[in-house]
């Protein structure tokens, strides 16, 4: 493969963590065009912590509605593909900016990898699912990362030599960024956390955070926790906590501003437990064995569904979730460390490229 014949697409952080393992098997022989959906200056310490260059290049599309967003990125990832001429298009997971990468590529006839392939939670109400499902069907080549999401794929009629089971990339990143036991010991002292002894939560999703009940009834429910709950706060949670009225630090609550990707592995690791609507954490706690309550009405990851995740909905279910989780938290602990993620065995970028390496001299 000659060096800049992959273009990978990206916008926001889990989208940058998940690539980054392709990018250090590549070497630097990929182009990468950043849309913004996440401003790059908000992502400088993920890069450093994953040992990036900087995009080739960077757009500009964050803080617009949803629509405007992906109209924008289109035109501006379109632009960059004529500027850097790749042999194929890499786009990652369901977010506006995958969208806009396979709609760009596909307008320029250039074929088109998705990584992630074939997830779904078959609730077409949340617009992950909506992308992906679009993405899926336009992608030349699909990656599942499971054996469940590769049926989702072949049960809408994809054919079965478009897609290859890769396992995820996040278990590459999250294998290879995991700090020692001694830098996760200076950072619990940094923060004042026992290990095993505090939760970590995120939230940002609009279905618990854009509407002020659910948000609310969130924080109140965290707040009451036994345990101390470090909570940090994404820039969306922020700002809808302040149009809402919600205060986040109170109770059980302990904000901190967003970590780097390797300090969030490092608190995650050594927590009780965690509490969390992301769909990176939920695959995150399997690598790491920790227990997840997943507040959301669905999950496009069954794979761990039982095992690793228990799914609420937000108010007393969550205190009820975690509850039953401390009440026996070294038997959880000891389970899940027996337990090996069903999202592969840390290889899964070395796999992708291989099939792409495949799918191109096949042509």
């Amino acid at each position: 493969m000659r060096a800049g014949a992959l273009a990978l697409v990206f916008g926001t952080r889990p989208e940058l963590v998940k690539l980054a393992p392709m990018l250090w098997e590549l070497g630097g022989d990929a182009r990468t065009i950043h849309t913004g959906q996440h401003p790059w200056e908000s992502l400088a310490e993920v890069q450093a912590d994953l040992e990036l260059a900087e995009p080739d290049t960077c757009c500009t599309i964050s803080s617009m509605p949803r629509g405007r967003q992906i109209g924008e990125a289109v035109i501006a990832v379109t632009e960059a593909l004529i500027a850097h001429t790749p042999e194929i298009v890499v786009v990652q997971g369901d977010t506006n900016s995958t969208l806009a990468g396979a709609l760009a590529a596909t307008s320029l006839g250039l074929p088109l990898v998705h990584v992630e392939a074939g997830l779904r939670a078959f609730d077409r109400g949340l617009p992950e699912e909506r992308n992906r499902v679009v993405v899926d069907h336009l992608a030349d080549l699909l990656a599942a990362p499971t054996d469940t999401a590769r049926n989702h794929l072949r049960d809408e009629g994809i054919a079965e030599d478009r897609i290859v089971v890769t396992g995820n990339t996040v278990v590459d990143a999250a294998k290879h960024c995991l700090p020692s036991a001694e830098a996760r010991a200076r950072l619990r002292k940094r923060f004042g956390l026992t290990a095993n002894g505090y939760a970590v939560a995120t939230f940002h999703r609009p279905e618990n955070v854009d509407h002020h009940e659910p948000l609310r009834t969130i924080v109140d429910e965290l707040s009451r926790l036994p345990i101390p709950v470090l909570l940090p706060v994404h820039p969306r949670t922020v700002d809808r906590a302040r149009h809402a009225g919600v205060e986040l630090a109170r109770g059980s609550v302990r904000i901190v501003p967003p970590l780097g990707y390797r300090d969030f592995l490092a608190v995650a690791a050594d927590s009780a437990l965690l509490i969390t609507d992301s769909g990176g954490v939920q695959e995150e706690a399997s690598v790491l064995g920790r227990p997840a309550v997943v507040v959301r009405r669905s999950t496009e990851r069954p794979e761990i569904l039982g095992t690793v995740t228990t799914l609420v909905t937000p108010g007393p279910a969550i205190g009820h979730a975690v509850g039953r989780l401390l009440m026996d938290l070294d038997a959880v602990h000891r389970r899940l460390a027996e337990l090996a993620s069903p999202f592969g065995d840390g290889h899964a970028a070395r796999h992708t490229i291989a099939a792409i390496e495949r799918w191109l001299g096949s042509r």
